[in-house]
């Protein structure tokens, strides 16, 4: 194999797509403050107990693992910057009230999520610590649209979905341990027949409640209506309707119109309420991800509600974006006019690339620096 051939889907980053990444990266840091949100910069690596909030096997399958030559300790590459956040905000920042909290990086799966997708995603978002009110969620919400609207899409679907349901009607059936996960499985592919299989032997209510999830489905609040008259009255579910009817209540004053998935369950474990996901034209998979994880930093020694929102840049990357600003080519010199010339250029805002030699279709210059009876002037290139 040649040196220079790159793992399976692990690629280089080229200077169109960098130039957009890099834009987005900004624009939406840019938004986020504009919100009051601060910027964290956690580490690529560390131990890896802190990389997983709860027992998450699904994250922990995605994590690189390796030895810690100072110390002989595990490490772990991190592949969700959330858990990194969450320990910030318990055990470092350690604040008592409402704390908004962003970041920006890389992050390393040991897999994909899907035959075109990268395995060194570039995840940015936005969490809220401490807020336990649906307007924290309101908020959330409101922020990843703008952020998606940022980057182009301006035609976003939202599928919202409380992963609360499933619990409390596995609890109330004292699903436990391969049962639960069976029909967690069931549940996230829309499984109907295993799903009736798994549940069949619970309580009428219970098994018919579970069964109902896939079902519970569409853009209108008849999908609550429905859902109040199949699930059954179980600690968890009451309160996990009237937090959807609320939120879809507050998106619909900010003109975000809702879609309810109630099997919606196509979250990390770390998830234990609302989940919502953003759909747009073009993309297979959801091109932005929440919802509420509350007790997030319980593993930290301080547990706090928390509702955040990620998305992967390089996914949005194979968005239509701008070609390179039209440059202009100034020739190699110490003269100097010429150099401040160039300079007065680029602070006005102007590409100038020095000619040491370029080709001016691979630069995008369309204009040139030339010296015309003793003074710079800029001229179309011909």
């Amino acid at each position: 194999m040649r040196n220079w051939i790159l793992p399976e889907y692990i690629s280089d980053v080229l200077p169109r797509e960098a130039r957009q990444i890099e834009s987005m990266r900004r624009g939406m840091l840019d938004l986020f403050a504009c919100y009051g949100y601060e910027l964290v910069l956690p580490p690529l690596v560390e131990y890896v107990e802190s990389l997983f909030l709860h027992d998450d096997p699904a994250l922990d399958l995605k994590t690189f693992k390796l030895v810690d030559e100072l110390t002989g300790r595990q490490m772990g590459l991190r592949a969700d910057i959330t858990p990194q956040v969450a320990r910030i905000d318990a055990h470092i920042l350690n604040r008592q009230g409402t704390t908004r909290l962003c970041y920006s990086g890389s992050v390393v799966n040991t897999r994909p999520d899907g035959i075109l997708s990268t395995r060194e995603p570039r995840q940015i978002g936005a969490e809220i610590y401490g807020c336990a009110d649906i307007a924290a969620d309101v908020e959330i919400i409101e922020l990843m649209f703008e952020s998606l609207a940022l980057a182009g899409l301006k035609q976003v679907r939202l599928d919202i979905g409380h992963i609360g349901l499933f619990h409390a009607l596995a609890d109330a059936a004292g699903l436990k341990d391969d049962a639960r996960d069976q029909t967690f499985s069931a549940l996230q592919q829309k499984d109907i027949p295993t799903l009736r299989a798994v549940t069949a032997h619970l309580a009428p209510e219970l098994a018919a409640g579970l069964q109902a999830l896939p079902g519970l489905y569409g853009n209108s609040n008849d999908v609550l209506a429905r859902a109040g008259s199949l699930l059954p009255a179980v600690p968890g579910v009451t309160e996990a309707l009237t937090a959807l009817q609320q939120l879809a209540g507050a998106l619909a004053v900010r003109g975000i119109g809702v879609r309810f998935d109630l099997a919606e369950v196509r979250s990390s474990d770390y998830h234990t309420g609302l989940v919502f996901a953003a759909y747009a034209q073009g993309f297979a998979n959801a091109v932005a991800r929440g919802g509420r994880y509350d007790r997030v930093g319980e593993k930290f020694g301080r547990s706090r509600p928390a509702t955040g929102f990620s998305l992967d840049l390089r996914e949005l990357s194979r968005l239509p974006f701008p070609t390179a600003q039209s440059a202009i080519l100034a020739p190699a010199g110490d003269d100097r006019a010429l150099i401040d010339a160039v300079r007065a250029l680029r602070k006005s805002g102007e590409t100038v690339v020095i000619d040491l030699g370029v080709q001016p279709a691979e630069a995008h210059v369309d204009r040139v620096l030339r010296l015309e009876q003793g003074n710079w002037v800029v001229r179309p290139l011909v």
